[in-house]
């Protein structure tokens, strides 16, 4: 993702500032020994690479190395390639930006949040903008479709999975069937962590045999690997603010559209929020205030007004000084969610409360709206195009319900 500082254009007369290589390979280094640990013992999790009772063996186990650094060198990977496209286009540009900052996540996540680089100046015109902005995810989903092709060309059979520890229903099933089952299976492990398909991921895997279900993908390193490069694509795509989706889409039809645009694509997400947030009715307020089991009346009222108070307060971010509009917004949503709740699982499951904490990120800190460029221009044909390409690659990579448990 590129970051662009807001300066004035005398700022960018100022002296290079050089980069600091020693942290730029540190952060890596870093970030590849953290997704790495993470992902063979979190996700992965393979009984050869893994044994809690024997903590140092278990890491220092072929398995366990093999594992990780498949999965963390082709995340990474796919990173690298995304953010050097941005760092390529900027210089090709005369844009000052920094090398990528890997940002490494041992405690949380997949041991990572990703990488960044920071555009040290304004980008002067639309068309540079546009490069930048759209060389990162154009280059990186190359690479990310590369490495799902590669990996789902090269599954192994079904009986891979008797490497995992659990899973005793499955197991069972694999080693009856030499099948994967067509509907999860109830088991001991309670809820299973399940990752969203996409339109692109689907249509590949119907290509090949042994596609794990997508409750179990995640324990195939390279497969995870991939699908989280189409994820991190998506994500980078959203026409909000200054993600790369947000330069893009200002390059392509200026201010005034990118703000009508990227607020209508906020509005969706807050949409979806809302539907999950309200399908579970007054028994999600029980959970929290087990005092207001015996009155569902004002549970319910507590639900509606919880969401509606969450509501307008993103809202009222999102278009500030415009307390009409706020208040119609948070109706509207409100009762979509109503009315989604009442229709059922047909509807509700288009909810998804995972991104309330998107709404809040992008609304907090990295804006809907985007940085003025000092010259606007028209962007040439082939840019549209390629524009119009970046945004069906978006469609590809994007899942309603990226990641949840069932």
């Amino acid at each position: 993702m590129a970051i662009l500082r807001r300066q004035s254009p005398d700022l960018a007369m100022m002296a290079p500032v050089k980069d600091r290589y020693w942290l730029h390979i540190l952060l890596f280094v870093v970030t590849l020994l953290s997704t790495a640990y993470t992902g063979a013992t979190v996700f992965i999790g393979r009984a050869e690479a893994w044994n809690e009772s024997h903590l140092l063996l278990g890491i220092l186990s072929a398995g366990f190395v093999r594992d990780g650094l498949v999965f963390a060198l082709s995340l990474l990977g796919f990173l690298t390639v995304h953010e050097f496209g941005h760092y390529v286009a900027a210089r090709r540009h005369g844009v000052r930006t920094t090398l990528p900052y890997y940002i490494p996540s041992p405690l949380i996540g997949i041991g990572t949040l990703g990488a960044v680089i920071r555009i040290r100046e304004q980008v002067p015109t639309g068309r540079k903008l546009f490069d930048i902005g759209a060389a990162g995810p154009v280059a990186g989903f190359v690479v990310a479709l590369g490495i799902l092709v590669y990996a789902l060309a090269t599954l192994p059979a079904p009986e891979y999975m008797f490497g995992v520890p659990g899973h005793e229903p499955l197991l069972q099933h694999i080693a009856r069937t030499g099948d994967f089952p067509a509907s999860p299976l109830p088991g001991p492990e309670g809820f299973r962590m399940t990752v969203g398909s996409t339109p692109l991921y689907w249509a590949l895997s119907q290509l090949f045999p042994n596609v794990p279900p997508m409750y179990e993908m995640y324990h195939y390193p390279m497969l995870f690997a991939a699908w989280l490069g189409l994820f991190f694509t998506a994500l980078n795509l959203l026409p909000v603010g200054q993600l790369d989706g947000g330069h893009i889409l200002y390059a392509m039809v200026g201010r005034v559209w990118h703000g009508r645009l990227a607020r209508g694509f906020m509005l969706l997400m807050l949409c979806s929020t809302a539907i999950r947030i309200g399908e579970g009715g007054a028994a999600v307020v029980s959970d929290y205030l087990p005092f207001l089991a015996d009155a569902p009346l004002v549970s319910e009222f507590v639900l509606w007004g919880f969401i509606g108070g969450l509501m307008a307060m993103l809202l009222r971010r999102m278009y500030s000084g415009a307390p009409k509009l706020v208040l119609l917004a948070t109706a509207g949503i409100v009762l979509i969610a109503a009315l989604a709740r009442a229709a059922g699982p047909q509807v509700t499951q288009f909810g998804y409360a995972g991104w309330l904490l998107w709404c809040f990120l992008l609304v907090f800190f990295i804006k809907v709206d985007h940085p003025p460029v000092l010259y606007v221009e028209p962007l040439t044909r082939g840019r549209m195009i390629l524009g119009i390409a970046s945004f069906v690659i978006f469609v590809l990579c994007f899942s309603i319900k990226p990641l949840y448990f069932a």
